[in-house]
Parts: structure tokens; C-alpha cells; sequence
């Protein structure tokens, strides 16, 4: 199949059952015990600081544990795996002195999600599989002060963060993922400089149109985002790029995330996603909630018609994967509301003209 083949069909599969998104990377790289070696390879053998941590390089330097997670996702029942690409930006990639890898990074990520796709449906057509390009917050924000006296201090300017997100989104179009997955998403104003580079990559003279997948981030039981937003207000702000799909991720487990996923399911016209993580970290910060724990409160969601595509964050594997793919098969998927049209906009909160 074309990509836009591909992206039809993925389309279609949406209308007719829940889509299963993939698990945590960061615990399944965590768990293979990897060496500095593993992450400097050949190309950083002599790199002057430690890369150790920087999970993204494995895209070139250790593909084969790249390639070995999209086919343990896929094989536990995921439709759609995510591209090792959370944090390669240049500007996320300057903590480890490797601004000049982020396009690589994103293009041979992208490649090797595109292979382990292809290879998967060609073994079972009845399931195309598919390939998110994944973008992931950054340790900046622009709409947050870097300076607690100084209210207008930021370390970055939207340009700077447009540019980052720029190079990432070319190297995952080029490397040939089906969609783009802008994920953890703290800071809305972030967010529209990813959304920029997005669309003016799809301006561009022979680039065909990718569908955008929106996921934001509740920090806590406020119900907000870390730069103030309320569920609502956050789709407020976003909508206008008629995403193929608005969602959470992270922060929260799925009895905490329930409350919020239900809100956007009522206002979003558009697909509703979720991934929460394995509940709340214990005191050693691991994550104790066992799949089938995970995979029953999502089946409530699923029954209750409030999602279309579900998946897991932080402590999920690709057990939790495959136990929330069986509790949900055959489960109707949400049904897009219509809502009258209105002048929405948002700060922190919504506002609604009728």
C-alpha cells in the first residue's frame, strides 16, 4: 500500500473497532540493562560527554532493540507503535551534545518503525499494522517563566521551538511514518509550534497530508496541564487543526484519567485516545499495576463508549498491550458526537459564545 492508502484504511479501521496504540518504551529499554557502550556505538565511540540515558540515539546505534520493541508491541496486538523519537529535537539533544543527530535519529526511527510495520501486515493483512512519528514534549516551555523572579523570562523563543520541531517532523516524514503523534504535551503554546511545523511541512509542494494525533498531559488531580489549561480549554486551542485524534497520556493511571477522558469525549468532534500509565509510581518510582488491572479499567472505558484508540504510558509492556487488546475486541468504538457550532476560545479555561 501507498501511504495514503495506508492512511485510509487506518481511517476505516477507526469507524469499525477500538485501535491499540503501544506501551512504554522507557521500561522496556530500561529493562535490558544496556551499557554505555550500547548507547554510544560506533559513530559515538569518542563522544565527549555521557550518553547513557539518551534513548532516542539507540535508533542508530543499537537498531535491533529498536526493531525487537515494535515487534514485541506488535505482536501483543498493537495497530499502531511509536516512532524512538520522544526527545529528538535539538533542542532536547543538547543535554548530550548531539543537536547535529536529531534529524537521523528521527529519519532512521522512522525507517525502522516503517519495516517492522510492513513486515507485520504483510504476515497478517487482516491487521495492518501502522507507524506513528512521535513528538514529544521538550524540557523548555514557552509559556512558563524559566525565572520565578523575573515573570517574562523564557530560555527559548517560539521560533527556536519551531525550528526543533521542524527538523524532527522532516526526518520522520522522510523515513516514512503514517502519522504524526505530538504526545505529553505540558505546554499548549509547545504544542502550536509542533503543529506549525507540521502543517508547513504539508505546504510544501509534494508532501501529502499526514493526520495529527494530539495528546495532552493532566500533571495532577487539578485537572489542568502544567502551564494552567483545563481539559477543555486545551481543545480549545488545538481544534482548529481538525486532528485525527485528541487524548491524554502520562502523569496519571487510568482510574485518575477517567474523569478527563469522559470531558474530552463529550466536546472533541474528532477521535478520543488514551494512555494512561500503570497507575501511580511506588515509593522506588516503579510502576506495580499488573496488565490485567490496566487492561479492566480500560475495558470499562471502552464499554461505557467513551474512547477509540487506547494504549499505555509509563510501566506498561507489552503484556498490559495484549491484555487490553482482548479485553476490548469486539467492543463498538466511541461515536463522534456533533456539537452545535459556537465561537469557542481559550485561555486557562473555555469560553463558549452560542
Amino acid at each position: 500500500m501507498t501511504r495514503l492508502q495506508r492512511i485510509e484504511r487506518l481511517k476505516e479501521i477507526a469507524r469499525e473497532r477500538i485501535l491499540i496504540l503501544d506501551g512504554s518504551w522507557g521500561v522496556m529499554i530500561q529493562r535490558r540493562g544496556l551499557t554505555e557502550e550500547d548507547f554510544r556505538g560506533e559513530r559515538f565511540a569518542d563522544h565527549p560527554v555521557q550518553m547513557k540515558g539518551n534513548n532516542d540515539i539507540l535508533c542508530l546505534t543499537r537498531p535491533d532493540i529498536v526493531t525487537d520493541l515494535h515487534d514485541a508491541y506488535y505482536g501483543a496486538g498493537a495497530d499502531i507503535s511509536e516512532t524512538n523519537t520522544f526527545s529528538a529535537t535539538t533542542i532536547a539533544q543538547r543535554d548530550y551534545h548531539a543537536e547535529s543527530a536529531a534529524y537521523d535519529i528521527n529519519l532512521q526511527g522512522a525507517k525502522l518503525a516503517r519495516e517492522a510495520a510492513d513486515r507485520w501486515t504483510a504476515k497478517e493483512p487482516h491487521k495492518p499494522r501502522f507507524a506513528a512519528g512521535a513528538l514529544g514534549p521538550l524540557n523548555v516551555m514557552l509559556s512558563m517563566s524559566s525565572d520565578v523572579n523575573d515573570p517574562g523570562a523564557r530560555t527559548v523563543t517560539f521560533d527556536q521551538v519551531y525550528d526543533a520541531y521542524r527538523e524532527q517532523v522532516r526526518g520522520l516524514y522522510d523515513g516514512g511514518v503514517d502519522l504524526f503523534l505530538i504526545e505529553t504535551i505540558t505546554d499548549t503554546l509547545n504544542c502550536k509550534a509542533a503543529l506549525k511545523a507540521i502543517l508547513d511541512l504539508r505546504d510544501e509542494e509534494g508532501h501529502e497530508e499526514l493526520p495529527i494525533w494530539i495528546s495532552g498531559t493532566i500533571t495532577d488531580r487539578s485537572g489542568r496541564t502544567l502551564s494552567g489549561q483545563t481539559v477543555e480549554a486545551f481543545w480549545n486551542s488545538v481544534k482548529h487543526v481538525k486532528p485525527f485524534a485528541i487524548g491524554l497520556n502520562c502523569a496519571l493511571g487510568a482510574d485518575l484519567m477517567r474523569p478527563h477522558i469522559a470531558e474530552l469525549s463529550r466536546i472533541a468532534d474528532t477521535l478520543v485516545a488514551a494512555y494512561p500509565n500503570a497507575g501511580l509510581p511506588n515509593a522506588m518510582g516503579q510502576y506495580d499495576e499488573e496488565p490485567h488491572q490496566t487492561a479492566h479499567e480500560l475495558h470499562e472505558w471502552a464499554k461505557g463508549g467513551i474512547v477509540n484508540i487506547l494504549g499505555g504510558c509509563c510501566g506498561t509492556t507489552p503484556d498490559h498491550i495484549r491484555h487490553v487488546a482482548d479485553e476490548v475486541a469486539g467492543v463498538t468504538p466511541r461515536q463522534i458526537p456533533e456539537r452545535p457550532k459556537a465561537m469557542r476560545l481559550a485561555g486557562l479555561e473555555p469560553f463558549e459564545l452560542v
